[in-house]
């Protein structure tokens, strides 16, 4: 590349400087002197104002420079090719080659890299819009799922709504006797295996035995089960009243937990006895309802869900 810059000039030569019209008058005086005699003193004058010829001679001088700027190109280029042919000179001409074509080569790459790079950037930003568009996909998703649900709860209440007001006033002969008693025997499983299992780890840390275990689980197993029945005709069909529902579970659970203090040992009309009593009055209490509390939730599960009918069944 060194090499080609110093060729440049010579190859392109820069034009001449133009002469100024003084001294173009100088140099033509200067001829006129020399015509005339060489012997004599020459004097040189130089006019700076144009006469009537001013004119044509400028244009003359001009054309001049002119031939004479393209004579000098040409025979530049003539020198420099005279140079460049020569054995010599031969390296330098293939190494300024070379180098042109690794610029070029370099200029291609170059090119290709910036398409590369715009590729990316544009692939970038269509990866981000597509990330925004999937966000916004999941929250409408969400806020769809959402929606459902809010619309099957008010579909389910409005229908035990309506279901409440036409079985409001069920005269006994439009009962379906065999459905509720399938009803029932259903919910009794239902309130019974979910009792027995919330009361397992109870039952192990208070049985000291085998035959103890399963004669408290067989009573948790019926009591639960006399629950399920219970809850069912005392709900009925209303099924979003909350107080009813918990009003219920602690019923049974009181009742139980009392009786089995009563049934424990004998009272002692003492203080240390009242406290006693009424220290393991609490915990039978809090034992049942941690009981009883699991059925009634999943027998309410099984009647929002359409798995159990509650009371009264219609004959179809």
């Amino acid at each position: 590349m060194q090499h080609l810059a110093l060729l440049r000039p010579l190859i392109h030569p820069s034009p001449l400087p133009a002469a100024s019209p003084l001294a173009a008058r100088c140099r033509g005086g200067r001829g006129r002197g020399r015509g005339r005699g060489r012997g004599r003193g020459v004097r040189w004058r130089c006019a700076t104002g144009g006469g009537a010829g001013g004119g044509e001679v400028e244009e003359g001088e001009g054309e001049g420079k002119r031939e004479a700027a393209a004579w000098l190109s040409s025979a530049v280029g003539e020198k420099v090719d005279e140079l460049l042919l020569r054995e010599e000179n031969r390296a330098l001409v293939e190494g300024v080659e070379a180098a042109e074509r690794r610029v070029e080569r370099a200029r291609a790459a170059l090119a290709d890299i910036e398409r590369q790079e715009a590729a990316a950037r544009l692939a970038s930003e269509e990866v981000r819009r597509l990330e925004r568009r999937r966000d916004e996909i999941a929250e409408s998703q969400c806020e769809l799922l959402q929606a459902r649900e809010m619309i099957d709860e008010a579909q389910r209440s409005l229908s035990s709504s309506l279901e409440d007001q036409s079985f409001g006033d069920v005269p006994s002969g439009d009962i379906d006797e065999d459905s509720e008693r399938l009803e029932s025997v259903k919910a009794a499983a239902v309130s019974s295996v979910v009792g027995v299992l919330a009361s397992l780890p109870i039952s192990f840390y208070e049985a000291h035995d085998f035959p103890q275990l399963f004669v408290q689980l067989s009573v948790i197993f019926i009591s639960c089960a006399l629950f399920g029945v219970t809850f069912r005709y005392a709900i009925r069909r209303d099924l979003d009243n909350v107080q009813l529902k918990t009003g219920a579970a602690a019923a049974f659970a009181f009742v139980r937990g009392l009786a089995m203090v009563e049934s424990g040992r004998p009272f002692e009309l003492s203080t240390d006895a009242l406290i006693s009593l009424a220290l393991d009055g609490a915990v039978s209490v809090v034992e049942n309802i941690l009981t009883f509390l699991p059925a009634a939730i999943a027998l309410d599960y099984c009647f929002k869900m359409r798995f159990l009918s509650p009371f009264p069944t219609r004959k179809q």
